[in-house]
């Protein structure tokens, strides 16, 4: 049992709550059992699975455990003090994992019927991108493409809101041009909120293979994005408030392109 604070290993993992780190090793920290769970249960990589054996009692923990052994993590044994200095969630349950990215190349990324895409500008709070990713995959969506310098949803706190959907939907990092350049290339329909469409989101058609493109929480898309989208929307509000949540503002259309798809044509 490792039980120093100061122990190298220890030390390298903790690390892993910086971005830079998460950058230079493609290597992230799931806290939890969920959300080791899904990771595990998705096929992610588990490098080193961490636990605090006081705390890991449920039967699914254990399996979870078991299961990231065979496939050939390391397994550390930690004492509570070691386990609390590698985690902030709140209600630490005595597992965590380290586990490796999994990014999509966007020129694998082949857009098909049914399979609904977002794009996201310079979204920067992860709490917000882990909220969108997981009404992503409650619509069976297919993945997340993120353009310019986007918050990391491999972040804690990402992943955390996400419930675990950052494992089981593709992730894709890409630049504006090249976002074009699939675009045209794939015969994309582009769709975009902003507040200066005049279409609303309820009477809009979303012909498939759809891509959701949302701009950042700041200032939204730029003119270049705007210049290649195929339908803008906005979404009727009678409040005072002139914007909503990104992500709740994503959920609102992606529900929206969702009830479409189960309607039958002429319904």
């Amino acid at each position: 049992m490792i039980t120093s604070r100061s122990n190298p290993t220890i030390k390298a993992i903790r690390l892993l709550r910086q971005r830079s780190e998460r950058a230079r090793t493609g290597l992230m920290l799931a806290d939890g059992t969920q959300l080791v769970g899904e990771a595990i249960q998705n096929g992610m990589e588990v490098v080193q699975i961490i636990v605090a054996p006081d705390r890991v009692r449920s039967p699914f923990a254990q399996e979870m455990v078991r299961t990231a052994v065979t496939r050939g993590a390391q397994y550390l044994e930690v004492s509570d003090d070691v386990y609390e200095s590698l985690t902030d969630s709140e209600g630490r349950q005595g597992l965590s994992a380290v586990i490796r990215q999994r990014w999509t190349p966007l020129h694998q990324v082949r857009p098909v019927q049914g399979h609904t895409w977002v794009a996201m500008n310079a979204v920067q709070y992860p709490g917000n991108l882990g909220t969108m990713l997981r009404t992503l995959d409650s619509v069976g969506g297919a993945g997340l493409i993120l353009l310019g310098h986007c918050t990391d949803p491999y972040d804690p706190a990402a992943a955390r809101a996400s419930l675990g959907a950052v494992f089981s939907l593709q992730m894709v990092s890409t630049d504006q041009e090249s976002f074009a350049a699939w675009k045209r290339q794939w015969g994309v329909h582009l769709v975009a909120a902003d507040l200066g469409a005049t279409l609303s989101y309820r009477e809009a058609a979303y012909p498939e293979p759809a891509v959701l493109l949302m701009g950042a929480e700041r200032d939204g898309l730029t003119p270049e994005q705007k210049e290649l989208c195929d339908t803008m929307v906005y979404i009727p509000m009678v409040g005072r408030r002139d914007s909503l949540n990104v992500a709740v503002a994503a959920s609102l259309i992606l529900y929206e392109i969702f009830h479409r798809s189960q309607v039958p044509a002429g319904q």
